[in-house]
């Protein structure tokens, strides 16, 4: 039932291990801070405030923005062209959505008029089928109807 022979022992592989690298740490150095001097003293202004305090501070200048450059002239036909193109894909998307809102409309309706089609038809089904024994609505004995002038009289 069993060979003889020495089970088979796969070939074993060289295994190469890699070890990491570390890399020395890296010291943040902060710059140093060089204490400049202003230009001229600034003069120290007082005010006296309505409850009688006095606040002593330096007088700030405010802070000029920058010269604004001349923007270059943007010809009318430029403005036209591009207001007419930002117009069209507005057209063309709210076409777009137009058409899904109609497509899905279409869907609603549709999937409405066949749940009615089904409880309409299940309630049919039930009067038509039903095992109760008195059946209701109206039995009408033809043989005693009489007909006077095209119109059933029952």
């Amino acid at each position: 039932m069993y060979s003889e022979q020495a089970p088979r022992v796969p070939a074993q592989r060289a295994v190469e291990v890699h070890q990491p690298t570390p890399l020395p740490p890296t010291v943040a150095v902060p710059a140093p801070i060089v204490p400049t001097q202003p230009g001229t003293v600034p003069t120290v202004a007082s005010i006296v405030l309505p409850d009688g305090r006095i606040v002593t501070g330096y007088a700030i200048s405010p802070m000029q923005p920058d010269p604004v450059t001349a923007k270059p002239a943007v010809s009318r036909a430029a403005v036209n062209v591009a207001l007419g193109g930002v117009g069209f894909l507005a057209v063309c998307g709210g076409l777009l959505m137009l058409s899904a809102f109609i497509t899905a409309l279409t869907a609603l309706v549709t999937q409405l008029v066949i749940l009615a089609a089904v409880i309409f038809g299940g309630w049919i089904a039930v009067q038509v089928f039903s095992a109760s024994g008195h059946r209701g609505g109206t039995t009408v004995h033809i043989r005693k109807a009489t007909f006077k002038r095209n119109h059933f009289h029952g």
